[in-house]
């Protein structure tokens, strides 16, 4: 199945609905970093992201110390940010 990358307009319009998402600097990504209470509850979201991406088969790069997680998303098979970045976007901040 194809992805098709976003256009210039589609972004514009996607990231503005997407408060919390900014651009990556260095690449065609979306990213959003997450304070929680402790290590524990972040652990807790992590996981419930980690079975969201396996049901939509779109997963994040990410990185978490202590009580803080950062996510990025982009699409490889588009070469950039795709529906399916806004899509995961939008379930991710469902679970918060």
């Amino acid at each position: 199945m194809s992805v098709s990358k976003l256009t210039a307009k589609e972004r514009e319009t996607w990231l503005s609905a997407l408060e919390d998402w900014t651009l990556a600097d260095d690449r065609d990504a979306i990213q959003r970093t997450i304070e929680f209470a402790d290590f524990s509850e972040a652990w807790g979201f992590m996981s419930r992201v980690a079975l969201l991406a396996d049901s939509q088969d779109h997963h994040p790069e990410w990185f978490n110390v202590y009580n803080k997680v950062e996510i990025t998303l982009t699409t490889h098979d588009a070469d950039g940010l795709s529906q399916r970045d806004v899509k995961m976007a939008k379930a991710i901040d469902a679970l918060l």
